[in-house]
């Protein structure tokens, strides 16, 4: 009875002992070292003890998870910003390929259409395709630089300093388009180029033969090209300017003025003569230009002249614009350059006909030079007609575009 009691009395101890207790090594009849957390216990039975291992390769197992989740955190963070510097950088492409397309897209149209024209009349057929690519070639760079200038004066570079106005600055246009050189530079730069390519080629349509009289004069030409350009790009640098100015410069008085030293408001434009003086030269020589057919002879006549009333007329925008420089951003628009386009594309479709064989069918056809001049003039209205809507149209788009459709003035106010 005594025994039953004492189990009974240590069962009721075990059912009011702690959660964390285990009873091991609390009874008096329950030897210490029979815990199984001590050491000997440990050693003994590994099997009934892996507790404490279990909770380290669960505290390392987490801390993997952790170096892991951050790990591919920074990868998606990193791959995210790659996207999108990669998207960026394929649509500044996209964007760069579509505008060079844009614009070289004109130049490939005028050549398809005038290789079509000498495909169907059956034109420059052997050694004449010398003649026939130099005059169309020559031709088509005063007839495309004509419908630039056109350009110029409706303020399609007005964002460049192009449009005889006051350059933007780089805070107006950004760096790219402040840094672009004048027009003038420009045009000094395609007259070099233009001489210093020709030079070699005058001689190619009878190569293998004597020089004629003929080809000297035309090589003669191409050197003024060279050097004319090559002046004019020279008188175009400021680095050459402010060279020019070191001389007065470091010889001047310390106790001068600030104001006698400021930079005089013609720097502000450029008035380069050069370029004006090298397609008046150019006129004249080709309004003397002997040929053996007459018909030959006056379409040279007739293109050299209007070449060489655009030069006046360009020397009459210089006249302008020195006695008076632009002060404004908007294009000032001289009047003057219209004569000046007018004259350029004109000549340049009567430089284009006057190759020998277009010569020697119209000959065939008995047709003479002033036929072909009244086709070319009202060629030239009806291009710079389409020309200026054109442009009027992208403008006003721009406009709407800016300002969005709701509002604003309407299109004829454009």
């Amino acid at each position: 009875m005594a025994q039953y009691r004492n189990v009974q009395d240590l069962r009721s101890a075990q059912q009011y002992r702690y959660s964390h207790d285990s009873g091991q090594g609390t009874e008096p009849s329950t030897p210490r070292n029979s815990s199984p957390y001590s050491p000997q216990a440990y050693d003994e039975d590994t099997e009934d003890a892996p507790m404490f291992s279990r909770d380290n390769d669960f505290e390392e197992e987490t801390g993997e998870k952790h170096n892991l989740w951050k790990k591919n955190t920074i990868s998606r963070i990193f791959f995210k910003r790659f996207l999108a510097t990669t998207k960026n950088r394929a649509i500044n492409y996209i964007y760069v390929l579509y505008d060079t397309t844009d614009r070289l897209i004109f130049f490939l149209g005028f050549a398809t259409l005038l290789s079509g024209l000498v495909t169907y009349g059956g034109i420059f057929k052997g050694n004449g395709v010398f003649s026939g690519l130099a005059h169309f070639v020559k031709g088509g760079i005063f007839f495309w630089y004509g419908l630039l200038t056109l350009g110029r004066v409706m303020g399609s570079f007005a964002d460049l300093g192009w449009s005889w106005n006051v350059k933007p600055p780089a805070s107006v246009v950004g760096a790219r388009k402040a840094a672009a050189p004048t027009a003038e530079f420009v045009e000094s730069f395609l007259i070099f180029l233009y001489g210093a390519t020709n030079v070699w080629l005058e001689h190619l349509g009878e190569a293998g033969k004597g020089w004629s009289a003929g080809d000297l004069e035309h090589v003669s030409i191409s050197i003024m090209f060279f050097c004319g350009g090559l002046c004019g790009i020279l008188i175009e640098s400021r680095a050459i300017r402010d060279v020019l100015n070191s001389t007065l410069v470091s010889s001047s008085p310390t106790t001068s003025s600030p104001a006698l030293w400021q930079p005089p408001t013609t720097y502000g434009f450029s008035t380069n003569p050069f370029p004006a003086i090298i397609i008046l030269l150019l006129g004249m020589l080709m309004s003397g230009h002997h040929q053996s057919l007459i018909v030959s002879t006056k379409l040279h006549a007739m293109w050299g002249n209007l070449f060489f009333a655009a030069a006046l007329a360009r020397g009459a925008t210089y006249m302008l614009v020195y006695l008076a420089p632009p002060t404004s951003l908007l294009p000032s628009r001289p009047p003057s350059e219209i004569v000046v386009a007018f004259c350029l594309i004109s000549g340049g479709i009567l430089f284009m006909s006057s190759n020998s064989d277009m010569v020697d069918v119209l000959a065939a056809r008995d047709l003479n030079a002033m036929f072909v001049f009244t086709v070319a003039m009202g060629l030239t209205a009806l291009l710079m007609a389409w020309e200026v809507v054109v442009l009027a149209v992208k403008a006003w788009a721009v406009r709407r575009e800016v300002r969005g459709w709701g509002g604003g003035r309407g299109w004829w106010l454009v």
